[in-house]
């Protein structure tokens, strides 16, 4: 008997690391792809007077050394690409053959990034009750739909659950075990939830996932032998970069030697072919005949 496991997507999330600039994000994408070999890269998409409140838009950033403006809503402004931005952004992907996501906050920019028709859009974990908005994509997009269940309740994923079923989107739909922090500290980072939702929900979903925003490689790889099907990381150039993300981020090396990693333990994962494999047979007849 041989059970091998096939190796999961690896989702670079570029997010807003490209801080702002379009000749960053034209470099992450074909960093990625060439030198890092992930299967996908992930943008962000907000109408920020639309998803926060006039108050939020109008207050300073909480930390204002990682602010690109003078308000929380002039710098979220600063880091945001546009439609036709984001359709370039497509258009680079498919140049170097990696796939294009993005991320979606709220219900207009749930429409603009469907009229895109990407092979996913996702649903961060602070907007997965937006139920306006997941009801646009349930019925005006026809691709998968990713899902974060970070700082979500047991009561509000069977909620999730539910409205997919009732939408028959159910299996169109990727859900990720995450923790909504940066970074996260490794006690933090429950990995047996990967674990609990597949025994939950994955007779139901297409996928479940893992959203890491820890420091290494390490649990990503073990999130793997749970089952994680897919596995997104935040991405960046330089982690001492201005912004809240680039800390929790891989740079160009550390995505490169994840996504190496998670093909290589893929195979490892498997039962031995034959009693004796091939490779064995050499030293059994040099190490162990005299034994026998």
């Amino acid at each position: 008997m041989n059970k091998s496991k096939i190796a999961p997507k690896v989702v670079a999330e570029i997010g807003c690391n490209h801080k702002g600039e379009m000749e960053i994000a034209h470099e992450m994408i074909m960093m990625a792809a060439k030198f890092c070999k992930v299967d996908a890269v992930k943008f962000q998409k907000r109408n920020n007077k639309e998803y926060l409140s006039e108050e939020q838009y109008n207050s300073p950033h909480p930390n204002p050394v990682n602010s690109y403006g003078e308000t929380y809503g002039k710098h979220r402004e600063y880091l945001e690409f546009d439609l036709d931005q984001h359709r370039q952004l497509k258009a680079w992907c498919e140049e170097f053959e990696v796939e294009y996501g993005t991320s979606v906050w709220d219900v207009t920019s749930a429409q603009e990034i469907a009229s895109l028709k990407p092979i996913g859009i996702k649903v961060p974990s602070a907007c997965n009750t937006n139920f306006p908005m997941l009801e646009v994509l349930c019925d005006d997009y026809n691709g998968e739909v990713h899902l974060s269940f970070g700082m979500t309740k047991r009561e509000e994923e069977k909620q999730i659950i539910q409205f997919f079923k009732e939408h028959n989107r159910i299996d169109q739909l990727v859900i990720y075990s995450c923790t909504s922090g940066y970074p996260v500290p490794f006690e933090d980072i429950g990995l047996y939830e990967i674990t609990r939702l597949k025994e939950e929900f994955g007779g139901k979903v297409k996928k479940v996932g893992f959203s890491g925003h820890h420091l290494g490689i390490a649990a990503d790889i073990a999130a793997m032998t749970l089952g994680a099907e897919v596995i997104e990381r935040h991405y960046t150039l330089d982690r001492t970069w201005k912004g809240t993300d680039h800390a929790a981020s891989l740079e160009p090396d550390g995505l490169r030697k994840l996504a190496r990693d998670a093909k290589n333990v893929s195979l490892a994962l498997s039962y031995k072919k034959e009693e004796i494999l091939p490779i064995e047979k050499p030293q059994r007849e040099k190490l162990k005949s005299q034994n026998d």
